[in-house]
């Protein structure tokens, strides 16, 4: 099945959809303190702060094309693997962490259909803690040609909104994007029984690049 994130020029850098609530009014007050900053040095003075703010804002919801990679399952999330652990089904999660500096966009492991989607209230601890299972958290599972594979969007102890871009029945290509994630957080995916892992803590991940499983 063809990538569907190709046609674009590599390279190009756009912002991240969901990101409006908190970029637009960071933007608008660095933009007010600009143009009061040359009638005042008191306006001027609170021009650096807010303008340095916008910028990191700016970075922060950064969205870059990708040439998305070959492979049968690929990295949802840009950080680093926190942990790779075996589960009771025979199932092995891979926990990938998300810092503020990361690309906070999450792209589709796999072609398939969104069979869920689904949002679980919890608490907003640093999502490199162990409590941070019980965090606030958008489930969702795919139809692929593995069978069902699930990925779960957890926020952090800054990031309390999750936006998820597709619903349940959408068709996704691999590396398509499908939610956002405020701020630093963590992204978990679910390896189906039979499947290696090719991927090491500690080894950095880009979303839609980075091959997860080993043949």
């Amino acid at each position: 099945m063809p990538h569907s994130q190709t046609s674009a020029p590599r390279g190009r850098v756009r912002l991240a959809r969901g990101a409006s609530p908190w970029l637009l009014p960071t933007v608008a007050t660095a933009a007010a303190s600009l143009v009061r900053a040359r009638r005042s040095r008191r306006a001027a003075a609170i021009a650096v702060p807010t303008t340095a703010l916008a910028a990191g804002m700016l970075w922060f919801f950064r969205d870059p094309e990708r040439e998305i990679a070959q492979g049968r399952v690929i990295s949802p999330a840009d950080g680093v693997v926190q942990s790779i652990m075996p589960w009771k089904d025979g199932r092995t999660r891979v926990a990938i962490f998300m810092s503020p500096l990361n690309v906070h966009v999450n792209r589709a492991p796999m072609a398939g259909t969104v069979t869920s989607v689904e949002h679980v209230p919890g608490g907003f601890v640093p999502a490199f803690n162990k409590e941070s299972e019980n965090n606030e958290r958008v489930v969702w599972h795919f139809d692929t040609e593995l069978g069902d594979i699930e990925m779960v969007q957890i926020a952090g102890a800054v990031a309390r909104r999750i936006v998820p871009y597709l619903a349940q029945g959408a068709k996704v290509e691999q590396g398509d994007r499908i939610g956002l994630i405020r701020f630093g957080s963590r992204v978990d995916i679910y390896l189906p029984e039979g499947v290696d892992v090719a991927v090491e803590v500690g080894q950095t991940t880009t979303a839609g690049v980075t091959r997860i499983d080993r043949d």
